[in-house]
C-alpha cells in the first residue's frame, strides 16, 4: 500500500505530502518512454486513406531520418511528429510539440509544431487551400529546418516498399530524450 498525502485543498498540503508526492512522480516519469510508445501504437492501423498508416508513417520517416545520420533528438521528433493524431485530430503538431517541448531544443520543437503548414505546401492545392501558407514564416530561423523536413523525411514517407525500421530500434533514443527534461518548470526540483 502506498502512503499518500492527506490534503482536501492544495494550500493546506504540507513540504511532507509533496515528499510523497515527488517520489511517486520520479517513479512515474521514468516510465513516459513506455507510455509514449503505447500511445504512438495507437496509430497502428489508422490508414485514413493513406497508403500505409499512420505508425507506419511515423516509423519510416524516424526511419529515413536516421538512416540520414540525423541525431537522436531529431530521430525521436521525426518519430513523434504525428502521436497527436489521435487526440489532435485538427491540431495534431499542437499535441506532439507539447509532449516533446521540456525535452527537445527550440529548433526541433518549432520543425515539429509548424510541420503541419510546411507538408501544406505538398497538398494543400488539391483541397483548396494555400499550398504557400508556409510563406508567413519566411525568414524565420527554423524555416529551412522544417522545409527541409517536409521535403526528405515526413513527404516521402508514405511508401509501402520502403526501408521502416520497428519501434524497437528507436527505443534506446527515446529512453535517452525523455530520461531528463530541459525545458521545464520543474526543473530546478528535479535537481
Amino acid at each position: 500500500m502506498h502512503t499518500r498525502a492527506h490534503f482536501i485543498h492544495m494550500q493546506d498540503s504540507t513540504q511532507q505530502d509533496w515528499q510523497l508526492i515527488g517520489a511517486d512522480f520520479m517513479k512515474f516519469s521514468k516510465k513516459l518512454p513506455d507510455r509514449i510508445i503505447k500511445h504512438l501504437q495507437l496509430l497502428e492501423g489508422d490508414y485514413g486513406g493513406f497508403p500505409i498508416d499512420r505508425y507506419a508513417h511515423s516509423l519510416q520517416t524516424a526511419t529515413r531520418a536516421l538512416r540520414d545520420g540525423r541525431d537522436d533528438e531529431y530521430v525521436c521528433c521525426a518519430l513523434l511528429h504525428d502521436i497527436g493524431d489521435t487526440l489532435g485530430t485538427f491540431n495534431h503538431p499542437d499535441i506532439a510539440a507539447a509532449i516533446l517541448k521540456p525535452f527537445v531544443s527550440d529548433e526541433n520543437l518549432w520543425m515539429v509544431q509548424n510541420h503541419g503548414i510546411f507538408q501544406g505546401y505538398y497538398f494543400f492545392h488539391h483541397i483548396g487551400m494555400d499550398r504557400n501558407m508556409r510563406e508567413q514564416f519566411r525568414g524565420h530561423p527554423s524555416f529551412e529546418r522544417t522545409a527541409e523536413f517536409c521535403e526528405l523525411y515526413d513527404s516521402p514517407a508514405f511508401d509501402p516498399h520502403a526501408e521502416t525500421f520497428p519501434v524497437v530500434e528507436f527505443e534506446p533514443m527515446l529512453r535517452r530524450l525523455f530520461a531528463q527534461p530541459k525545458n521545464s518548470i520543474y526543473k530546478a526540483a528535479l535537481e
